[in-house]
């Protein structure tokens, strides 16, 4: 599986140059069935690597482009009333796919914001009454501008902790941006994407992960950590339960993808500050950390 998933790297790699670590970290989000915040300035390829993604996985892509005046109904669908059959038939709406971009999602309205927090969290939609089971898998990747831009509505704390991990993109390397000014246009290089896997496979490696082997001392490393952000005087409020599976989830995810059926420490460590940052604010000033600091804190709890 480790030659897959590097093979699925190279293929994002095309398009998405010098950012391995970012590929990877939303590669690890996916299989580890969660959804992917990505909070950056407009132009740097968020859009673009939600749909390097998905065709190299062989996955249906939507996109939904959130402004202030959109309606629920405009992602999960509306019914409208047929003449022929005399009756109101549903049409669905873009959540009904597998990779679900919601390109600038703290532009819309927090009511249009929460009518992905069912789908996110329970993996269908409730319209006019009826439940309705999304596609599987399931993958909402959601990028946000950086609030200090203008027509901004921030994420409620209910919908941050929907996303497994946020992750930023930053400005390529200099050896990557003189080779995006050469290729200029990148659709031409996102269309020669193959599919490296088939959205069965994505299901199969998704079904396998949790069995991956958790020892009761990281167990115990885990709980320090949520127990440590709710006692310290850094974090104006700590971890939840839900940040402990999160990041014993995107842990396992990240040891399958090494060849392992285990989980080391550096697993933990590794996605530690992409699973919590979006959850935790200074106490002093309700300011999220940067991810080097958080590293810094984190580095006081022992390691088992």
């Amino acid at each position: 599986m480790n030659k897959q998933f590097e093979e699925i790297v190279s293929q994002i790699g095309k398009v998405i140059l010098g950012k391995e670590e970012q590929i990877r970290l939303a590669l690890t989000c996916l299989f580890a069935k969660g959804h992917l915040l990505i909070e950056d300035i407009p132009g740097i390829g968020k859009t673009t690597l939600a749909h390097a993604i998905s065709k190299s996985l062989g996955l249906n892509f939507c996109r939904i482009q959130c402004t202030s005046d959109m309606l629920p109904s405009d992602i999960l669908g509306v019914s409208v009333f047929d003449q022929k059959i005399s009756a109101f038939v549903f049409h669905p709406g873009p959540i009904f796919t597998n990779v679900l971009l919601t390109d600038e999602i703290n532009r819309t309205t927090p009511k249009t914001q929460s009518a992905l927090l069912e789908a996110m969290e329970e993996r269908q939609v409730t319209v006019e009454g009826k439940t309705r089971i999304l596609d599987n898998p399931f993958f909402v990747i959601a990028t946000q501008n950086p609030l200090e831009q203008a027509g901004t509505f921030p994420l409620p704390e209910s919908q941050l902790d929907r996303f497994l991990m946020r992750i930023n993109i930053g400005y390529p390397d200099a050896n990557a941006e003189r080779e995006l000014l050469k290729i200029g246009e990148t659709k031409k290089v996102l269309n020669s994407i193959s599919s490296v896997l088939s959205p069965g496979d994505v299901i199969k490696i998704q079904d396998e992960i949790p069995a991956v082997f958790v020892s009761d001392a990281l167990i115990e490393y885990v709980y320090k950590l949520l127990s440590y952000t709710r006692t310290s005087s850094y974090f104006f409020v700590g971890l939840s339960p839900r940040a402990g599976l999160s990041l014993l989830c995107a842990s396992k995810s990240r040891a399958f993808f090494a060849g392992r059926n285990f989980v080391l420490p550096e697993d933990v460590q590794y996605v530690l500050t992409w699973v919590t940052s979006h959850r935790l604010k200074s106490r002093d000033d309700l300011q999220e950390f940067s991810h080097e600091k958080l590293r810094t804190i984190f580095s006081e709890v022992s390691l088992p």
